[in-house]
């Protein structure tokens, strides 16, 4: 009997959400850039930046920004929705915590927006991932600028 609500696809991408939070903390590189489609693209910054496009260099972007920071990243309520039978859309609740050298912290809140899409090998990929932020907090008023742009100037701490 068909699936009308497609739970095996719905969980795989819970899967590869989940894989993707676990790869990027354990800094597990490889693993990570193969979670994408070849051809992805990510932004996570401001709007109108410029997106970072193709998994080995989403990699590098990502393990670069963090390879020094012990990262811990949670992503919750996922909203997903099929746009075809090999293509999907998902939004996740998100929270970040990195710490580093020198006392440097960040807290951030906020949501991924993505698109997902199956490959010839029957493995969902990410395809397109963008993260907004509500809320950050960090021990430089920089990094809240630079993350959060948008931000009041009551919430920016630090610095």
């Amino acid at each position: 009997m068909p699936d009308p609500d497609r739970s095996p696809d719905r969980e795989a991408i819970r899967q590869l959400k989940a894989r993707y939070f676990r790869f990027l903390d354990t800094k597990q590189w490889d693993a990570f850039a193969d979670l994408f489609t070849e051809d992805a693209a990510m932004v996570n910054g401001p709007e109108g930046q410029d997106p970072v496009v193709g998994r080995d260099a989403i990699a590098a972007y990502v393990s670069e920004s963090v390879t020094a920071l012990v990262t811990v990243h949670h992503g919750h309520m996922p909203e997903i929705a099929f746009t075809g039978e090999d293509t999907a859309t998902g939004v996740w609740a998100m929270f970040d915590q990195l710490r580093g050298p020198g006392g440097f912290a960040m807290d951030g809140w906020g949501h991924y927006h993505e698109e997902y899409r199956r490959g010839a090998d029957g493995a969902w990929r990410i395809a397109r991932t963008r993260l907004t932020r509500l809320r950050v907090t960090s021990s430089s008023a920089a990094v809240t600028r630079a993350l959060w742009p948008e931000a009041p100037d009551w919430a920016v701490e630090g610095d």
